[in-house]
């Protein structure tokens, strides 16, 4: 029996309903269970003290909350830049041809590369040859290696999404091109932008594979950028792993759930303080 056109759409908007729903209960369990159990451990002193180490996993997280907001925030002043640069020449100014189309080729691809691989790149070219050792540099640059394809990827699509009548509104007044993709391309899609930002942020904080070769363990407080560290996900992975401590295990996760909040928030305040400003209110 066929169905109507009312009632096909009401079958797909209970499933999208449904599905929504499911990813959102999902969520709210996976958070409740994490929070059941470890917020016993997650308290002041459990902030503020450093790892200790043994099998009982004595200590805190002080340290592993320094190395991943060093972490986090260097690999994002790395790659940013690079990435937006790359999205917008790929976007703005690079002809459709057999170049460029190698060029998206090989961002895709690298998109799908196991973060191992690029941990014993990093490991090959800035711990060994470049002699930065075991330190937070050489894994921020090689988490940078590692976010740059997703940033470059939904950078384009964020710029693509602007209509093409907003570039010929502004050449159209006589803007250059650069004053059009960066007074009125940029700001129109900077809420894609935003969202690349975000997710390299959330994939920098819960990576570990490539920062298990190139930051090394140290649980103690990192004094430089040279300095070797552990970040929140690294140290979670240790109690989860080589102690009896579950319980410190999920409260160092609650607070990585934390750090993403914050770093989202403060995100997208920064990009929503950048729109009132380029709108001119």
């Amino acid at each position: 029996m066929k169905l109507s056109a009312k009632a096909t759409q009401r079958i797909v908007f209970s499933v999208i309903w449904l599905a929504g729903i499911f990813t959102v209960l999902v969520l709210a369990l996976i958070i409740g269970y994490v929070l059941s159990k470890g917020i016993s451990q997650f308290n002041w002193d459990f902030l503020v003290t450093a790892p200790q180490g043994g099998l009982s996993g004595e200590g805190g997280i002080s340290t592993a909350i320094v190395s991943t907001i060093y972490m986090v925030a260097l690999t994002i002043v790395i790659s940013t830049p690079l990435g937006l640069g790359a999205a917008i020449y790929m976007s703005e100014y690079a002809t459709d041809n057999w170049l460029t189309r190698l060029m998206r080729y090989g961002v895709e691809t690298l998109a799908g590369v196991p973060s191992i691989i690029f941990g014993l790149f990093g490991f090959a070219l800035f711990v060994t040859v470049l002699h930065f050792s075991f330190s937070i540099l050489s894994g921020a640059l090689t988490l940078a290696c590692l976010v740059l394809p997703t940033l470059i990827r939904t950078s384009e699509e964020a710029l693509k999404t602007v209509p093409n009548s907003y570039r010929e509104a502004g050449l159209a007044l006589a803007a250059t091109k650069w004053q059009t993709v960066s007074r009125i391309v940029l700001p129109a899609a900077l809420p894609g932008i935003i969202t690349a930002v975000i997710l390299c942020i959330g994939r920098a904080v819960g990576e570990t594979a490539c920062l298990y070769v190139t930051m090394g363990s140290s649980a103690a407080m990192p004094t430089s950028l040279f300095s070797s560290g552990r970040t929140l996900a690294l140290h979670l992975y240790y109690l989860a792993m080589e102690t009896r401590a579950l319980d410190k295990a999920m409260a160092t996760g609650i607070m990585l759930i934390v750090i993403i909040l914050i770093i989202n928030g403060i995100t997208n305040w920064l990009a929503q303080r950048f729109r009132v400003r380029m709108a001119g209110r």
